[in-house]
């Protein structure tokens, strides 16, 4: 019997009982749409954990720092500082696309009356070029002016000393990074002293001229947005012409207590040219002594925990699937004591055993794939209903974005997995309708 016969004998006694047939194939639907959400919320969780971690860094980007804040130990040996040397030797390293050396300074930034304590960040022009601006653009390559890039919530550090600022008053100060000249205080060391000893000579202020500021509302925050940003090698020229030979407030100075010929970076970051081979370079920089974390640590965590979720998840929408499939499997059985005597006539006249399994097996496919192009339609509707509300994401997160979220792969896989359900379900309904014996059909009422 041909394909196309077997394909049509089963439409038909499909069709036979309409209702029947439809309940079985509701059963189908809801277990498929179970499992296509349940899965789609792990993916989504997944997902919305890695967009999170990835607004706080590149996951190929490792953050490594030395020794900067440590002084001789016990058995006064040197300390493992970042320096130029070092950081060439990172570079050197396989699988290494670029390092950015950052040096950090404390300074004083003052306008009108009002001022802020907080750390200016020197950093080469490929890692300032990441930086989103919302106002102004970066120093043209090659600037020795020192300019600068204030982060977006660097505004709420700003105070009058007088309680007002934003976190006495919960207002913006009125501070104009882009309109008004922008005093900054370096010599840290004379500015504390100063202000504890009124003989002491306050330390000078420098303007300062502002390149940009940061994309984004000042309440919100973000990755650059509470620092100030500058270029190194400008940011280097500044403080040599400050402090001359004289050791640099944050600096660490040798044994004698004088300061070092060359600069110690605060941090790096190194650059990997793949997420798979952050592991493998961050082993090979612990080794060489420094502390080293990246996003890719986050991820890693993350990711066990999404699979867990989903695992849980996609099990509860099995459930619904399997007692779908014991929904086919008595469909079937029924079928087969219903046509007892068809399948005889079919027998008597030398029709071969396997068609008669695969037209049973066809049938069940069917339910299989009905159900599961309807459970698809079905799924998309309740994603697109649940991702309606962004708060999920972010209440559950804290990442605002869909929720759910189905990509092609899975819904090809519930419609196939739906069908081999069915199939399978249908197998020893098939089977016994093989069995049957054809005088025993026949005479059968």
């Amino acid at each position: 019997m041909k394909f196309a016969d077997l394909l049509t004998m089963s439409m038909n006694n499909l069709r036979r009982r309409k209702l029947r047939t439809a309940l079985t194939v509701l059963g189908v639907i809801i277990g498929t749409a179970s499992i296509v959400v349940m899965m789609s919320l792990g993916i989504g969780l997944r997902e919305l954990n890695q967009e999170l971690i990835e607004s706080f860094g590149s996951l190929t980007a490792i953050e490594v720092r030395g020794d900067y804040y440590y002084g001789y130990g016990e058995d006064n040996t040197e300390p493992n500082y970042l320096t130029d040397e070092r950081i060439r030797q990172m570079e050197r390293m396989e699988h290494v696309e670029s390092v950015y050396p950052l040096l950090e300074a404390d300074v004083v930034f003052i306008q009108g009356k009002y001022s802020a304590n907080t750390t200016l960040i020197g950093a080469p022009r490929e890692y300032l070029k990441d930086i989103p601006l919302g106002e102004g653009e970066l120093p043209e390559p090659g600037e020795k002016n020192l300019k600068l890039i204030y982060g977006n919530s660097i505004i709420q550090w700003f105070s009058n000393g007088r309680g007002g600022g934003y976190w006495e008053t919960g207002e913006m100060p009125d501070v104009d990074f882009m309109g008004r000249p922008m005093f900054v205080i370096f010599d840290m060391d004379s500015y504390y002293q100063s202000m504890g000893d009124s003989s002491e000579k306050a330390p000078k202020k420098y303007l300062i001229e502002t390149a940009g500021v940061v994309e984004g509302d000042p309440r919100e925050g973000g990755n650059y947005s509470y620092s100030v940003y500058a270029e190194l090698d400008a940011l280097k020229e500044q403080l040599r012409r400050i402090f001359r030979k004289r050791p640099i407030p944050g600096q660490p100075t040798n044994k004698k207590g004088k300061a070092y010929p060359y600069f110690i970076y605060s941090s790096c970051v190194v650059n990997v040219e793949k997420m798979e081979q952050v592991s493998g370079v961050q082993e090979q920089l612990s080794d060489m002594g420094f502390r080293v974390h990246s996003s890719s640590d986050w991820m890693e965590q993350t990711k066990q925990q999404s699979m867990m979720i989903q695992a849980v998840l996609g099990g509860i929408g099995g459930i619904s699937l399997f007692v779908a499939a014991i929904g086919i499997a008595n469909t079937m059985m029924m079928s087969i004591y219903e046509r007892t005597k068809e399948i005889g006539v079919i027998k008597v006249l030398g029709c071969d055993m396997r068609s008669i399994r695969n037209m049973f097996l066809i049938e069940s496919g069917c339910i299989g794939l009905l159900g599961g192009l309807a459970g698809i339609a079905f799924s998309y509707g309740v994603s697109y209903a649940m991702n309606r509300f962004q708060s999920i994401g972010e209440m559950m997160v804290g990442q605002a974005g869909d929720i759910s979220r189905i990509p092609g792969w899975l819904s090809l896989a519930a419609v196939g997995f739906a069908i081999l359900v069915g199939m399978v379900a249908g197998f020893f309904p098939a089977m016994r309708a093989m069995k049957l014996s054809p005088l025993a059909a026949i005479r059968n009422e």
